[in-house]
């Protein structure tokens, strides 16, 4: 069976052709894609041998030099270099296990969403869960009404009417894949989140054509497309900010540009809730 690191690196290689890496391609006919073993060897100055046991998964006693010849070899970005190395050397089990069982209460985190007001913002840890939501990211993303508890990649590909909330349904859905690869190989001993993994893998064919590709990127920056039942169309700007204290926690920040209608349309939503939570639904 096909180790992770193995198609991790498999994937790698058949993105790259020779003539990208300056190697000849000679006149015999080449049956697959991308780079042999022998040829990611030659560029990365191992043997042969020793590269086909690392996409065996035999990585004991392999160096970081060795590591970084191999991203320099297939041409990882620092993304994909960190998930190669996450890898190969997988975090301590119980150390990341004591920092997610610790006494650290999300109560301040979520106070802090409520602080920051007319932005819509959510707490998320690393299996893409939703933790708490301020009242403008509940109006814009209506957690409450998603299937508990509310996770982001459960959303996406399990909610039927996920494509049409969605206004660039692939855009968000390579990506998010593309982000659970890099949580994977950084919470290697996280047993809910391999279980999500392994559920959206036997539920969504769509999902296992995204996680077959091997892409690995960080989710920090761009732009979100929704479309909104009451509000219509909305577009926002997204940032994610990490917690220092908590490593396993993020806020995920959306910004509508000031003066568009998303701006307009997201405080209409406001002051709907706002009427309502004073028991005076607004009529419409």
């Amino acid at each position: 069976m096909e180790t992770n690191i193995g198609a991790f690196l498999r994937t790698r290689r058949d993105r790259i052709t020779p003539d990208q890496v300056g190697l000849p391609v000679g006149g015999t006919r080449r049956r697959l894609p991308g780079l042999r073993r022998e040829e990611v060897a030659l560029l990365a100055g191992v043997s042969p041998d020793y590269y086909v046991r690392l996409e065996q998964g035999r990585t004991a006693g392999v160096s970081d030099q060795v590591l970084c010849a191999v991203a320099r070899a297939l041409s990882l970005s620092d993304v994909e270099t960190e998930h190669l190395r996450n890898l190969v050397r997988p975090a301590d089990a119980t150390s990341s296990h004591a920092l997610r069982s610790a006494a650290a209460t999300d109560e301040p985190l979520a106070r802090l969403l409520d602080a920051m007001g007319d932005v819509p913002v959510l707490l998320v840890d690393t299996r893409m869960d939703i933790l708490a939501a301020n009242a403008a990211a509940e109006a814009v993303f209506e957690v409450s009404g998603m299937t508990q508890p509310p996770n982001s990649a459960r959303q996406l590909f399990l909610t039927p009417d996920a494509r049409t909330r969605y206004g660039n349904w692939q855009a968000a859905a390579a990506e998010i894949v593309a982000h659970l690869q890099l949580l994977a190989g950084r919470w290697p001993d996280d047993a809910r989140l391999t279980s999500l993994i392994g559920e959206l893998a036997i539920r969504s064919n769509e999902f296992r054509r995204l996680w077959a590709r091997g892409d690995v990127r960080e989710k920090r920056i761009g732009v979100v497309h929704l479309n909104h039942h009451v509000a219509g169309p909305l577009e926002f700007d997204y940032q994610v900010l990490t917690v220092p204290a908590r490593p396993d926690r993020s806020l995920l920040v959306y910004l509508p540009r000031p003066g568009t209608v998303t701006a307009d349309a997201l405080q209409m939503l406001l002051s709907w809730v706002a009427e309502a939570q004073r028991g005076h639904p607004t009529a419409h």
